[in-house]
Parts: structure tokens; C-alpha cells; sequence
């Protein structure tokens, strides 16, 4: 873990990254609890935002909810639109491998969210979610940074 500590004369910027490991199949990998973590270590009590990102090509951080089955059900919206199949002309990888390179153009790389009192200010439902399509690369960086 890669830890900065910034303060500036208009705030506190804190970052640290984070290596998960997603394994060799598509995830949707609720990162929810890592996020409030580095907050309660780093933002205790403070206002302010978080900014979640994961710095890959095949990657994204949504918010939805997971347990229910729809992290299952938003995978599976991600095959439907995206195909694993040999349409794509990135074609190196796994077959099919090109569409884990559009997945950041619908699930955006990174998300913003607000934090109240050290917390997470997310909905009820709401978890922070990696999107991991490829699984050529079962490693993965997260970069959380609070600027509060």
C-alpha cells in the first residue's frame, strides 16, 4: 500500500492505493468496505470527497447494489452489450478480450462521492463496486483520495 499525505491551506488531500487481486473471471467486487476504512484511518470526522479510481484500460467503479443479485444482473448486462466474441478489432488477450477495453466507456473508471463526518454519505442500497471484466489481468490497483 502507497500512502501521500498532503494539507494544503484549503484542505486536507490524503490518497493511498489499494492492490486487489479479482481472480480470472468477470467480478463485480463490492470494494465498499475498503473505502470506509481508508476513511475512518485517514478522514475521522471530517467533510469532504472521495474519489475512488482504478487506474486500467478494462476496469470501472460504479455504485449499485450488491447481495441482491444485481451486481449479477449488471454483469450480465455488461455480456449482452459486450459480447465476448471475435467483433472487436483490440484483439489481443483472451478471444473476445477487445470489449474489456470499451467497459470503461460505459462504467466510468473512477467515482466521486461525498463523505460526511468520516463516513461514506451513500444511499442505503448503495455500495462502491470494482468492475472487472478481464480476466487476463487478475490484479488490480485502486487509488482512494480524500479531499476534505
Amino acid at each position: 500500500m502507497a500512502d501521500n499525505i498532503h494539507s494544503t491551506h484549503q484542505g486536507l488531500f490524503q490518497t493511498t492505493t489499494i492492490e486487489i487481486t479479482t481472480g480470472s473471471r468477470e467480478v463485480a467486487l463490492d470494494i465498499t468496505d475498503r473505502c470506509a476504512a481508508f476513511l475512518t484511518e485517514r478522514a475521522a470526522g471530517c467533510d469532504g470527497l472521495l474519489n475512488v479510481f482504478v487506474p486500467h484500460a478494462t476496469a470501472g467503479i460504479a455504485v449499485l447494489e450488491t447481495g441482491s443479485g444485481s451486481d449479477d444482473d449488471f454483469l450480465a448486462t455488461l455480456r449482452e452489450l459486450l459480447p465476448a466474441d471475435d467483433r472487436w478489432r483490440h484483439r489481443h488477450g483472451s478471444p473476445g478480450h477487445g470489449r474489456d477495453h470499451v467497459v470503461p466507456g460505459l462504467v466510468a473508471p473512477h467515482a466521486t462521492l461525498p463523505v460526511i463526518g468520516g463516513q461514506l454519505a451513500l444511499g442505503i442500497w448503495q455500495s462502491v463496486v470494482l468492475i472487472d471484466t478481464n480476466g487476463d489481468n487478475p490484479r488490480r490497483t485502486v487509488r482512494l483520495s480524500f479531499f476534505g
